[in-house]
């Protein structure tokens, strides 16, 4: 017989719930059953593997510790994984026995969580244990509570061998919820998506190609929706006058309402201009789209929109002046 113990607590001298397991995992090994512990704290990027080491167990125990609400996120992780990732045909075969001790209110709404878990999941629910723990030095010294605990792990052991049937529950019986639409995986494929998931690298990985997957669409999108983009490009290469003298600036102009900038580089008296991001610039003008659009249609001047306020302007005013000489709007 095999019975897996899954203690979602944080590992705590003081927690009373490892006194308790403990307890069981000692009168179990007596009767010669082999328990294996796996404490999840320790297995934070890997619980996803976790449901794997299920394959071979006749039983489980799944042990948490109410803090302060609930069964706990660590035993919430992996019950989500078993939910993921576990064989599901070998857990409707597994038995499982909450353990939940509570240092505060609520070890008795931990315990029904963890058996509603364990139906929905389709598996077998038996008799738990769960107590309240005012001061664990009084608790672990009390023989009668230490009587009732070996009891327990003796009653455990009795209905896993004999494989004593339990009741239907209503959740088996009304079927368990639809799971998210997606892919029907089998066991073996479920069992290679939780190796995938639990590495790092990997999961890694596809975030950034999924991350470089979105920015390669958005710029199909932009370039699809933005098409008044090189308008403005052309409208500002066609008003440019190459000034009789050396001209070296830069003018950044940021559309508030779209989240665009256009950069005008005038360097050796030759016109750049492109969307983007300079490096610095010797003005920066913020307007809104409709404001650009004016001024390159030739309805308003560079000054004259900063003087009744549809520009706003930062940088060197001497250069911003020269602006309406540089660009020549019809």
């Amino acid at each position: 017989m095999k019975i897996n113990i899954y203690y979602g607590g944080r590992g705590l001298i003081e927690d009373p719930t490892i006194y308790v397991m403990n307890k069981i995992q000692e009168v179990l090994k007596e009767i010669r059953v082999d328990v294996t512990r796996y404490n999840l704290y320790e297995q934070k990027n890997g619980i996803s593997m976790l449901p794997n080491t299920m394959k071979d167990a006749d039983a489980v125990i799944l042990a948490v510790s109410v803090e302060w609400f609930g069964i706990g996120g660590l035993m919430q992780s992996f019950l989500d994984a078993c939910w993921l990732y576990a064989d599901k045909n070998k857990i409707k075969k597994t038995y499982m026995f909450p353990l939940v001790i509570s240092t505060t209110r609520g070890e008795r709404e931990a315990m029904t969580s963890l058996a509603d878990a364990w139906e929905i999941l389709g598996g077998i629910v038996g008799e738990g244990l769960c107590a309240y723990v005012e001061n664990r030095v009084d608790f672990e010294a009390n023989s009668a509570y230490t009587s009732l605990i070996e009891k327990k792990a003796e009653e455990i052991y009795r209905i896993v061998s004999h494989k004593t049937p339990a009741f239907p529950s209503s959740t088996n019986a009304c079927g368990q919820p639809a799971a998210v639409a997606g892919m029907e995986l089998t066991p073996q494929e479920s069992e290679q998506l939780s190796v995938y998931v639990s590495d790092d690298s990997f999961v890694k990985k596809q975030k950034e190609d999924v991350q470089m997957l979105s920015q390669l669409y958005k710029n199909i999108l932009d370039k699809g929706k933005d098409e008044d983009k090189q308008e403005f490009l052309k409208g500002f290469r066609d008003a440019f006058k190459e000034p009789s003298e050396q001209v070296n600036t830069v003018f950044s102009i940021h559309m508030s309402d779209t989240n665009k900038t256009i950069v005008l580089e005038v360097k050796d008296s030759k016109l750049n201009c492109y969307y983007g991001e300079p490096a610095s610039a010797d003005v920066y003008a913020t307007a809104t789209r409709d404001t650009v659009n004016k001024l390159v249609a030739g309805k308003i001047t560079f000054q004259g929109g900063f003087m009744t306020g549809q520009i706003t302007c930062k940088g060197d005013f001497r250069i911003m002046r020269n602006f309406d000489q540089l660009f020549r709007f019809e």
